[in-house]
This record gives structure tokens, C-alpha cells and sequence, in this order.
């Protein structure tokens, strides 16, 4: 094999004619220059494997925040256990899942007023607008309610927070909600819904002692089933969507749960929740942005041309189903995952019991808005929404008095009150949250401000510099 003097200097004869001197200079010099080329090359392949290596780390954490989040530490702990203090002559200690969600973060203040312990567990995902949930995190914060961050697939993390607090219950509300999202991401659907749930499960039935658990359903799972009211009682076999496929077999998972380690189990079916620090993505939520911004909304019809109807739920009446299932609850039967003998399972409606159109819906916001919709009428695509709801609650009147106060006039006035205190009434101007996320990138830290409303029920978030 040629040296790198061969490959420099061919030894052709007659081609070159080099003195020896000079030659023992030029070899001197390329045999230094080489080893500097070769400390060189090593140099540039040590900083590239570094910069993989950050690279690859980078990508795991990417990859991998959304299901686990930092904790642990001894002032970690602290804010855990004092979050979960009870208060209350025989109070409660419950972890709420979703706590920054829609209707975790009420029922996590309306557990927290009452004097119970509450500690809440959410992953802050992106399926809609983040800044929402730090809002409502920043509610409920202020309440005394501390808000764990992390995923209820981390099942070290459920463990930690079992070994820490002895939760006497669990109101697991978090889920991978929306049915028309399915057909986009039907995954995620299958991780936090099913996955999601039996990890949670798992911590639970292992725990000592066992704690009850009560967690939402849907109305969803009544499908194609055009019987009405729903009941209870119904079939549930046939799904529309995903996301009803997802919660049917939450329903059966828990059941198994229920049966075989002694967990008392109570499943929620939420028909159409609304209200102030509601979802985005909700029918209702939307109208409302859409008409303040001179936008046209989309109004779908059934089959028939028949307008679509739904038993619309104000979230106050939600948060009492909750709160109800949870005294009635009953305890868990096992410990360490061992089953000691029959615990409660259950299943319960919670509804208005009066149905409202959809276009009756776009005229009260309308008067409430002071403003007209431009209407896009159009044919339900099949995306897997159902024509109609209406929910049969006389199991949950007879086993913990529900009974739903709020109808869609009153609970739409008070939502339009919140969306324009939060967002601002101004029709072509992006909401004030994206404005502060327009700030913040523009190298200004701006500080979120809770402050309630003189009438101490609408919560209102301003902004300063």
C-alpha cells in the first residue's frame, strides 16, 4: 500500500528530479502535516459525535415530555401533601386526573371550597390551546389546588403519588376528547383513553388501601341507539366513533377491574357539557368566536333535514354528579391488588333532560351577543356525531338526589359573560391570550393576574407587564 510520501512525490523515473536535502525538508514537513491533519479529523469527528449525541438527547426529551414531566424533590412532595390536607370533618383526599381540563378544574374548586384534599395530575397537551389550561391551572392554584404535571401513563409517577398521599378517591377526568379529532389522531385516542386508564387502574388496585374511583364516560356510547331518553339500561354495542368505541371500553375495562380486584367503580356519561373555562373545540365555544368575529358558522342538519339536537349540560350541574357520585361511592373491597369481597360498580347519566337544537342554540347566543350569525347550512358529513342526546337521569335522582338547575338560556348568559371578561368583546382582534403569547416571543415576560369579577362568579385574567 503506498505511503502518503508515495502518493505526494510519484517515484516515476524521470518524471521528478528532486534533491535529497530537499526531499528530507519535504518529508519532515508532511510527515508533521499529517499528524495535524489526522489530530484534525479526530478533533471534527469527537465534535460531531458530541453534537449527535445533545441532538439525540434533544430529541428523546421531545419525544417523551408529554409523559413525563419533572417532579420529585423534597419541595415537590411538601406542595403534594399540603395540596391533599383535608379540612372538613370526614372529608376526602382525591387525585383528580385532568385537572386543568374543562371540568376538572371545577370540580377541583368545588372540592377544594367544601374543605376536602385535592391534588390534581394533567399533561398540558397541545389538542387545544395550552394557554387555557395554565389559566385554569393558575385558577385553581390560587385555591390552594396544586396541579401535578405529567401524564397518567407514567405509571412511576402514580406510584410516587400514591406513596406520598393515602387517597381515599380518584375522579379521573382525564381523556383524549372530541369525536371529529378521531378520524385525524385515532392514537391518541388508544393511549389516553384506554392506556391512560389502565395504568391509573393498575396504581389503584396495588394501592393500600384502595381508593374509589370515579371517572368520565360519554353520552357518546349510546351510538346509533335511537331509543329516547337513554338509559342506563340501553345498548351500548353500537359506536359512532372512535371515541365512543374508546369509552365503551373504558366501561368494560372498569367493570373487569371491579370484578376482579375490588375497586369501587362509578362511570359518568356527560351529555354535552358547557360553560365558562369551556373547551375550545365545543359547538358553542366556537359559535361564540366566530360570530364576534363577523365569521360565518357552520350549522349541520341531520338526515331529513332535521336539525341536530342536544341535551346541553351546565357545567354547576356537572360538577353536583360529580360530587355526588363521589359521597355515594362506597369503598374498595381490596388491598395491594387483592380483592376482599363485592364492591360497588356503578353507572350514571348526567344530563339536563331537555334536548335544545342546535339553531335554537345559535339564537340565544345571538341575543346574548347582540349580534347575527352568518349561517352556513350544510348535511352532517359522517364523522361520527350522532343526530341527537337526550339523557334519562332517574338513577342518579334516586342514589344521590341529582337534579340539573340551569337551563340553556341562564348557562349560555353566564358563559358569554366569561368568554368576553377572558377574551375580550372586540370582533376582529385575535384573543388577548394570543397577544401575550405574541409578547412573550418578542422578548417581553408578561405576568398573568387572576382577579375576580365584583359579583365573585366570573373569573377574569389580565395581563401586566
Amino acid at each position: 500500500m503506498p505511503t502518503l510520501d508515495e502518493e505526494l512525490f510519484p517515484s516515476t523515473p524521470g518524471k521528478f528530479k528532486i534533491e535529497q536535502r530537499s526531499y528530507g525538508i519535504n518529508r519532515q514537513f508532511y510527515r508533521f502535516f499529517a499528524s495535524t491533519s489526522t489530530m484534525f479529523l479526530w478533533a471534527l469527528f469527537l465534535i460531531a459525535l458530541t453534537v449527535s449525541y445533545l441532538s439525540f438527547q434533544s430529541f428523546v426529551h421531545s419525544g417523551t415530555r408529554h409523559i413525563s414531566a419533572s417532579w420529585g424533590g423534597r419541595q415537590w412532595e411538601k406542595q403534594v401533601r399540603t395540596s391533599a390536607e383535608i379540612h372538613r370533618a370526614a372529608g376526602m383526599s382525591v387525585l383528580v386526573t385532568g385537572a386543568s381540563g374543562f371540568v376538572g378544574t371545577h370540580v377541583s374548586l368545588a372540592l377544594k371550597r367544601r374543605g376536602d384534599g385535592v391534588v390534581g395530575l394533567d399533561n398540558f397537551n397541545n389538542y387545544y390551546d395550552p394557554s387555557l389550561k395554565k389559566a385554569r391551572k393558575a385558577l385553581v392554584n390560587r385555591h390552594g389546588v396544586f396541579v401535578v404535571e405529567g401524564d397518567v401513563n407514567d405509571a412511576r409517577l402514580l406510584d410516587k403519588l400514591f406513596d406520598i398521599v393515602a387517597f381515599t378517591h380518584v375522579m379521573h377526568l382525564a381523556a383524549q376528547a372530541g369525536v371529529r379529532y378521531a378520524m385525524e389522531n385515532p392514537h391518541s385516542y388508544v393511549h389516553s383513553n384506554i392506556a391512560g386508564l389502565v395504568t391509573l387502574l393498575e396504581a389503584c388496585k396495588s394501592a393500600d388501601p384502595q381508593p374509589a374511583i370515579v371517572w368520565a364516560s360519554s353520552s357518546s356510547v349510546y351510538g346509533l341507539n335511537e331509543k329516547v331518553p337513554f338509559s342506563e339500561l340501553d345498548r351500548t354495542d353500537q359506536p359512532a366513533s372512535l371515541y365512543a368505541a374508546t369509552k365503551k371500553a373504558g366501561e368494560e375495562i372498569t367493570h373487569t377491574y371491579n370484578h376482579i380486584y375490588g375497586l369501587s367503580i362509578t362511570g359518568l356519561r356527560f351529555f354535552t357539557v358547557y360553560g365558562p373555562w369551556g373547551r375550545p373545540d365545543m359547538a358553542y365555544f366556537m359559535f361564540t368566536r366566530n360570530i364576534l368575529q363577523g365569521k360565518p358558522i357552520t350549522v349541520y342538519r341531520g338526515k331529513n333535514k332535521e336539525d341536530l339536537a342536544r341535551d346541553f349540560t351546565y357545567i354547576d350541574d356537572i360538577v353536583k354528579g360529580c360530587l355526588g357520585s363521589l359521597d355515594t361511592s362506597g369503598k374498595s373491597t381490596g388491598s395491594g391488588g387483592k380483592k376482599r369481597g363485592q364492591a360497588p360498580y356503578r353507572i350514571f347519566n348526567l344530563g339536563n333532560t331537555s334536548p335544545v337544537t342546535v339553531p335554537a342554540l345559535v339564537s340565544i347566543l345571538e341575543e346574548h351577543l347582540k349580534t347575527k350569525a352568518k349561517k352556513k347550512i350544510v348535511d352532517m358529513p359522517g364523522n361520527g356525531d350522532v343526530p341527537f342526546t337526550h339523557a334519562n337521569i332517574s338513577s342518579a335522582q334516586v342514589e344521590f338526589g341529582y337534579k340539573p338547575r340551569t337551563d340553556l338560556q341562564s348557562g349560555l348568559k353566564k358563559f358569554v359573560r366569561w368568554y368576553l371578561s377572558y377574551y375580550g368583546a372586540v370582533a376582529n382582534r385575535p384573543p388577548w391570550p394570543l397577544v401575550a403569547c405574541f409578547v412573550r416571543h418578542c422578548f417581553i415576560q408578561p405576568t398573568f393576574v387572576l382577579k375576580e369579577a365584583p359579583q365573585g362568579k366570573v373569573s377574569c385574567l389580565h395581563i401586566t407587564s
